[in-house]
């Protein structure tokens, strides 16, 4: 079975981005994220609705990296500070070796082709550092916008859930894309 280690916080660059540690420094940025209708359109999550509840997310991301379950980080761009988005593998299953990832993004920075970006370097972490043999996707089937940026990264469609998750009262169909590691 793997074991994950996430301290020192792997730090990830790109040709143009930084993938790094998400702080309580960064709470406006997920406050605009997580509080945001048009980013959250396809996550069956709350909207957050205060400071307080952008710092518990925060609290949520550090948790998982400490105690080794998930790790997500903030995209940014190298020559600006602020946080655009957060990907990461948010759930790890060692015993499979294996991981789902999920990732969200200022719409202001949507189709310039930063998601894909930190998509295939995070397959490259997850394969070759984390030894994972696969990484899976979870997205909403009327995410066309996620779907062709999996497809761009090489993931395969394996299943369409039919009204597989229940969110405010209705069942929601989930697509699942996966990637091995071959």
């Amino acid at each position: 079975m793997l074991e994950f280690h996430f301290s020192p916080f792997p730090v990830i660059e790109t040709e143009r981005l930084i993938l790094d540690r998400v702080t309580e420094s960064d709470i406006r940025e997920v406050f605009e994220l997580r509080s945001n209708p048009e980013t959250m359109k396809y996550i069956p999550r709350p909207l957050v609705k205060n400071n307080e509840d952008a710092l518990e997310h925060i609290k949520m991301i550090d948790e998982k990296i400490e105690n080794n379950t998930g790790i997500n980080w903030g995209i940014r761009l190298k020559d600006n500070p602020k946080l655009l988005g957060i990907i990461g593998f948010y759930r790890l299953l060692p015993e499979n070796y294996h991981a789902e990832i999920g990732y969200m993004l200022s719409p202001d920075f949507h189709g310039r082709g930063i998601v894909p970006e930190a998509i295939n370097v995070l397959i490259n972490f997850g394969f070759k550092d984390l030894n994972l043999h696969s990484i899976e996707a979870v997205i909403d089937p009327e995410n066309y916008a996620s779907e062709k940026v999996l497809q761009k990264c090489g993931f395969v469609k394996e299943a369409h859930l039919r009204e597989a998750e229940f969110w405010e009262g209705k069942f929601l169909d989930i697509v699942v894309y996966s990637l091995l590691n071959s």
